[in-house]
Parts: C-alpha cells; structure tokens; sequence
C-alpha cells in the first residue's frame, strides 16, 4: 500500500502542470487531428442521402443487437425470469471458480454503465427529439439485452483462471481463442489486439476523465467555493478510487454491490415522487411517447430523426455489444457460462428501460421535454427535477458524484485487464496500469482536456467494431450451448441449491 501511494506522488508534482494556462490547449491543438480522423469512420453515415443519418458505430451496435435477438429466440424476453432466479442465488454451486457472485458481477458491470448517459443523455434525446425520442431508447434497450447475453456468455467460456484463482476473461480472451478454434488464428488476434488497445483508451477517457471532468463541473456548479479546485478535488476521488481498485475485482465487487443499488434506488425513488405526483398524466405521457416516435416532424427531420436520436443515446448508455461488460461477469463463480450470459442481460434492462424512463418520464410531467428553455444534459435534467422538488439538486450531486466514482472503479479494472493482456499478467503491470489510471483522474477534474476525452471516448464505442465482428463468428456455438443449458435446466439436470 505505502509503495503504491508513494509511486501516485510521483504523478501530483507532474499533474500539477495540467493547470498550467495554454497547456490544456496545446495538447488539445496535438489531439485533434487523431479525433477528427476516428470521428470521420464512427460517425459516417452512409446512407445519409436516403434521409437515413444513423452514425456507423451505432448502425453496427443496432444491427448487430437486432440479429442476436432473432438468432438466439429472444433470449431477452425468455431469459428474464430465470436471471432474476440466478441473482438471487438459487442456482449458486458451492466450490465454483471465480471470484465474485452473480449479483456482484452484475452490479460491477452496471456501476460501468449507469451514469451521466441516464441523466444526461436522456435530456440531450428528449431536447433533440423530443418524448418520441424515449420510445426507441427502450427498444435499442431491449435489443441490447441479446447482445450482453451473446458477450458476456463467452467472457465466462474463454476466461483465464491463474494459480490464486484469479480471473483474466473478456473479448481479447474470447475473439483471440475463440476464432483460433475456428480457424481464424490470425484475426482472432488482430481483433483482441484492437480491442484491448481501445479498451485502454477508454478506460483513460470516457471511464476516468469524463466521469472525474463532469462530477466536478456539478459541484462546482451547486457550490460555487469550489470554482477552480478541480485539481484538489481530483486528488481526494483518486484517493478515494484507489482504496478501492488495488484491491482488484473483489474489493471493486464489494463496494459496487453497495453503491449501486443506493444509487440506481435513490434515483428512481425521487422520479416515481415526481411521477406519482403527476400520476393522473401518465396516460398522456406514454401518448407523447408513442406519437412522438411515429408522428414526428420538424427539426429532427421526422421519425428517422427521432430514431437516430433514441438509438445513440441508448448505445451510448448502455454499452451493449461494445464488450466491456464481458471482462466484469467473466470473474462470476459459475461453471455454466450460458447462466451468467442471461444475468448479464439484465443490465441494459435496468440501465435503459427503467432508469433512462424514469429520466424521460420526468422531462415530459414537468413539461421541459416540450419547452427545453434552451437547457440540455444534466442542466435540463436537474431543472426538471427542481422544479418539482427545488433540493433535488443536492440529490443530482450526490448522485453524480456515486455514478462517476462507480464507473471509474468499474473501468479500472477494464483496463487493466486489456491492459495486462497486451503487457503481461504482473503484479509490476497492474500497479503500473493503476497509478497511471490515478493519474488520469487528476487530470479529468483539474483540466479542459476536451479533445483528449473526445478521443478516449470514441475509443469505447471504437470497442464495438472488433467485439461484434468476432460475436458473429461465434454466435452459432453460443445458440448451441444456449438449448443445451436449457435441456438439461428443464431435466433438472441443472440443480437448485439452499
């Protein structure tokens, strides 16, 4: 412990320059290039001249979701019932390997997930797009199911069990073995290479930078006296985030099994007020929704528009088919991969059908999803809740600040393990991976590193294009092994234990 905070003073002295006026700007002015490049591929939209303006990351993570719903009989709506029995314990084996329970893995993956996206991501939809928006949120949401089921069930088939039975598991593990078993050796590799490398880069942007830079703009937008102390501020969560993450899996499981459900209830808890107090409206609401989302018209150019709007969002929530979730379930203890494939498709039930509808619900009751006032994000969001319940800010905060502390903890370890991958399984790898990490959370909160945190972001989403492909590949033994777990389930083959 005391070597692993002495090597993180190393970084504050050289993190201290981060502040410095006109540095942020030439890093920036570097990265921007390399941005406008990933932008260009991600964000094509190759049938733009049909009126059909779906950026090509989301178009891939929606066809891909779509065809795994099909392939595998909607597994998404069959496998509902059974997950809920599965994170309760009722099929808990003892003396399986692995490292963290079904309800732990789940809630590590959805500590990943769970966040700003909801809160947002949701008004940027709704200011966009308007309630119509929220209807295709829920089907990308359901769609994404299948895909978390289709990953994370293969995170567990291809994982890596070391002698202190430590888990290394996830899409560079399952497209490098898993196509090489089928006689793609050469591309299972460059896959899981491109993979781990995004995976790294995420995890230093979109699942460090981002959390750790909009916490803090929160703060200091609730507490003025905190206006210019990002660099302190960061210090304290990279702190706080370090405690956590160098106990590895285990210790981010037993703290994320607490965070998120508080989290994740508080905030519904203070929708459903919002909700039941306007409750007579509810029909109207769900008639906003749905006529939004097949009658629309004007700036969002109709209901294409409204669709594209409702899919991004839920894509960028959600993450289902970018892979990350795989790496979290694949330390489950469990020898039946299928069974933690359909407790991972629990997570984009909670994250995009119940609390972005909450968020959405919420938007249209109060009436900013028809009249924005010219706010958008989690200014909107936190407008509307106030107007209804004016400490509801305070609430915002607090969740704010659990939502980005918990997705830095969950992508720390996402990161670490892409990047232990590339560098080699060593203790000297991890705290390497862990004090940079660190670092990066300093950095988020003290400085406007825009490009750099554009760049890091589109690597998670760059995650999907690898991930997917490879999914295809195998999504037939996947279907295989799917029928057989529920053969031997119905036989009784597959026991119930006290």
């Amino acid at each position: 412990m005391k070597k692993f905070f002495s090597l993180l003073a190393i970084f504050i002295p050289l993190l201290s320059f981060s502040q410095e006026k006109g540095l942020d700007e030439k890093i920036n002015d570097i990265i921007k290039p390399a941005v406008d490049a990933m932008a260009s591929v991600f964000f094509y939209k190759p049938f733009e001249s049909m009126g059909f303006d779906m950026p090509l990351v989301v178009l891939w993570l929606v066809i891909g979701a779509t065809f795994f719903t099909l392939y595998m009989g909607f597994i998404n709506l069959k496998g509902l019932k059974h997950a809920v029995q599965l994170i309760r314990g009722d099929f808990d084996k003892p003396g399986d390997e692995g490292e963290v329970s079904h309800f732990q893995a789940l809630v590590t993956a959805l500590s990943g997930t769970v966040g700003l996206g909801n809160i947002a991501g949701v008004a940027v939809a709704i200011s966009i797009g308007g309630a119509g928006a929220t209807f295709w949120m829920i089907l990308a949401g359901f769609l994404g199911m299948s895909s978390k089921f289709v990953e994370c069930t293969l995170g567990v088939k291809y994982r890596k069990l070391n002698d202190l039975g430590e888990v290394s598991g996830g899409p560079m593990y399952y497209l490098s073995e898993g196509l090489s078993r089928k006689g793609y050796a050469g591309l299972g590799k460059v896959l899981a290479v491109l993979f781990a490398i995004l995976a790294v880069g995420g995890s230093f942007g979109g699942g460090n930078m981002f959390q750790a830079n909009q916490s803090f703009a929160q703060l200091a937008n609730v507490f003025p006296f905190f206006e210019g102390k990002g660099f302190l501020y960061g210090l304290i969560i990279a702190l706080l985030v370090g405690f956590v993450i160098i106990g590895g899996i285990k210790k981010i499981a037993s703290v994320t099994d607490k965070i998120v459900p508080f989290m994740v209830g508080l905030y519904v808890l203070t929708s459903l007020i919002i909700i039941f107090a306007n409750i007579s409206n509810i029909g109207d609401a769900f008639s906003q929704i749905f006529s939004g989302a097949f009658t629309a018209d004007g700036i969002t150019g109709g209901v294409i528009g409204v669709l594209v709007v409702g899919f991004q969002r839920a894509a960028f929530s959600n993450e289902a088919g970018v892979g990350s979730a795989a790496i979290a379930h694949s330390a489950v203890k469990t020898d039946e991969p299928i069974s933690e494939g359909i407790v991972a498709l629990l997570e984009p039930f909670v994250d995009t059908i119940i609390v972005c509808t909450m968020t959405a619900l919420v938007l249209i009751f109060t009436g900013y999803a028809q009249d924005t006032q010219g706010m958008t994000g989690s200014a909107l969001t936190s407008a509307a809740f106030s107007s209804v319940l004016p400490w509801f800010k305070y609430i915002l905060l607090i969740a704010i600040v659990l939502f980005a502390f918990s997705t830095m903890i969950s992508w720390s370890y996402y990161g670490m393990k892409a990047w232990t991958y590339l560098f080699g399984n060593t203790k000297k790898m991890e705290n390497l991976y862990k004090i940079l990490f660190l670092a990066f959370v300093v950095v988020g909160s003290s400085a406007s590193l825009g490009a750099v945190i554009d760049f890091s972001d589109m690597m998670i989403l760059g995650m999907a294009f690898p991930n997917i492909l490879g999914l295809y590949f195998m999504s037939s033994e996947v279907k295989n092994d799917l029928k057989d777990y529920f053969k031997r389930l119905k036989s009784g083959e597959i026991k119930k234990y006290e």
